[in-house]
């Protein structure tokens, strides 16, 4: 499992006084980087190389989220396919689970533009972060 600790900012407030619910999607993005890191090490993003295309999100909110506190963004591998792996986010504030979602991404070749199996070595990296969710 990986995790990131987020400050939000004053701009991530709407006009309720609490954190706007396209803000957790931003930061469950960017708690997915050390995943792409596993396909694209240098994160050099052409499309020669990059491998990994997004097929699919939820989010579920299940609390507020407030300006004042910082949030621990939990993020873990939920399931791997053939071609397709599920990521699972949970947004945390004060001990409490805010929101949780999850991202199906799938291995891809933007040269010849279809679906690939994801290479058993990289698999086996994202069998590192395997987890059941709770």
């Amino acid at each position: 499992m990986y995790t990131i600790i987020v400050t939000p900012r004053f701009g991530d407030m709407d006009m309720l006084g609490h954190i706007n619910n396209t803000v957790p999607v931003v930061w469950f993005e960017l708690a997915r980087n050390p995943l792409i890191k596993i396909f694209d090490p240098k994160l050099e993003l052409a499309k020669e190389n990059f491998s990994l295309i997004m097929a699919h999100t939820d989010y579920d909110y299940l609390k507020q989220l407030y300006f004042q506190h910082e949030v621990e963004i939990r993020t873990w591998i939920s399931k791997i396919g053939t071609k397709s792996f599920t990521v699972h986010h949970e947004a945390w504030q004060q001990g409490r689970l805010c929101v949780k979602g999850n991202a199906v991404v799938v291995h891809y070749d933007f040269v010849r533009q279809k679906t690939t199996p994801i290479p058993e070595d990289k698999k086996k990296l994202l069998t590192e972060h395997l987890l059941e969710q709770p």
